[in-house]
C-alpha cells in the first residue's frame, strides 16, 4: 500500500497528477489520499500529524509525504526506513518525530534520478515514483545511499499548538498526553475535558485525545476553529 500525504489540496491537478504516476509505476499497489491538506508548508507541524497518523497503518506501508516549501532548493530527498513503514520525501523536518519513535531508523538520500526532472514538483517527477519503486519490493539502498539525518533537537515531544483543523473545525494539537482532568487554555478560554461530543451541550467547546493519540479540540454540534479563533499555530497551555 502507498499513502499519500501533502499538502497538494484536492482542487486542481497536483493530487491527480502524482495519483497518476503511482498508477502507472506500480500498477496494481492500492494507493490511498490519507491527508492532501496536511498544513501547507509547514512541515513542523505536519511532522506531528504524520507520526501520529502514520502508527494506524500496517506493516510495509510506504508513505508518500510531501509538504516541500523548499523544492529546488538544497534540502535532500530522501528515504526512511523505520523496521515497519518507508517514508518518502524532502529532509526538512518532516520526519522528526517519527525519526524519534523509531530509533533503529536508517535514512537515504535519494539517489535515482528519473528521466525528466521539474524543478517546481519533485512530489510528481521524484518522490511518486521512487515510492512506486520501494511498494514494488526494490530495496531502499538500491535507490538511495545511507546519511546521517539532519535533526531538529529543538521541536518539542509535545507541541503546544494547533497543527490542523478537520473538515467539522475540529482542532488538533501537537499533544499526547495530558493530565485526565486537565484544563486548557486556548482561543482566550479554559476547556474543560470531555470523553465525547454528546457528554457535553450543545456548543460547548472540551478537549479529547482523538482516535489517532492526539490531543483535539472540539465544540458539541459547532465548528472549534469558529467559535475559539483558533487556527494552525495558535498556542495551546494548560489553564492555571
Amino acid at each position: 500500500m502507498i499513502v499519500l500525504f501533502t499538502d497538494f489540496g484536492l482542487a486542481g491537478p497536483y493530487t491527480g497528477q502524482v495519483q497518476a504516476v503511482l498508477l502507472r509505476e506500480a500498477p496494481g499497489v492500492p494507493a490511498v489520499s490519507l491527508f492532501a491538506d496536511a498544513p501547507a508548508g509547514n512541515a513542523k507541524a505536519a511532522a506531528y500529524l504524520l507520526a501520529a497518523y502514520s502508527a494506524w497503518f500496517p506493516a510495509g506501508t510506504v508513505f508518500l509525504a510531501v509538504v516541500d516549501p523548499g523544492v529546488g532548493g538544497p534540502r535532500r530527498a530522501v528515504i526512511l526506513e523505520t523496521g515497519k513503514h518507508l517514508f518518502v520525501g524532502p529532509e526538512n523536518g518532516l520526519f522528526e518525530l517519527i525519526l524519534r519513535r523509531s530509533p533503529q531508523a536508517r535514512l537515504f538520500e535519494v539517489t535515482w534520478q528519473p528521466p525528466s526532472l521539474s524543478f517546481s514538483f519533485h512530489g510528481r517527477d521524484l518522490f511518486a515514483p521512487v515510492a512506486a519503486r520501494l511498494a514494488r519490493g526494490d530495496g531502499a539502498g538500491t535507490l538511495g545511499a545511507p546519511v546521517a539525518p539532519i535533526r531538529h533537537p529543538e521541536w518539542p515531544d509535545e507541541h503546544p499548538e494547533i497543527v490542523y483543523i478537520d473538515h467539522y473545525g475540529n482542532a488538533m494539537t501537537g499533544l499526547r498526553t495530558l493530565p485526565a482532568d486537565a484544563r486548557l487554555a486556548a482561543g482566550g478560554r479554559h476547556i474543560a475535558p470531555a470523553a465525547t461530543f454528546s457528554a457535553v451541550p450543545v456548543g460547548t467547546a472540551f478537549w479529547y485525545v482523538n482516535s489517532n493519540g492526539l490531543v483535539e479540540i472540539a465544540v458539541n454540534r459547532g465548528r472549534a476553529d469558529r467559535v475559539l479563533g483558533l487556527e494552525i499555530g495558535s498556542p495551546v497551555g494548560l489553564a492555571g
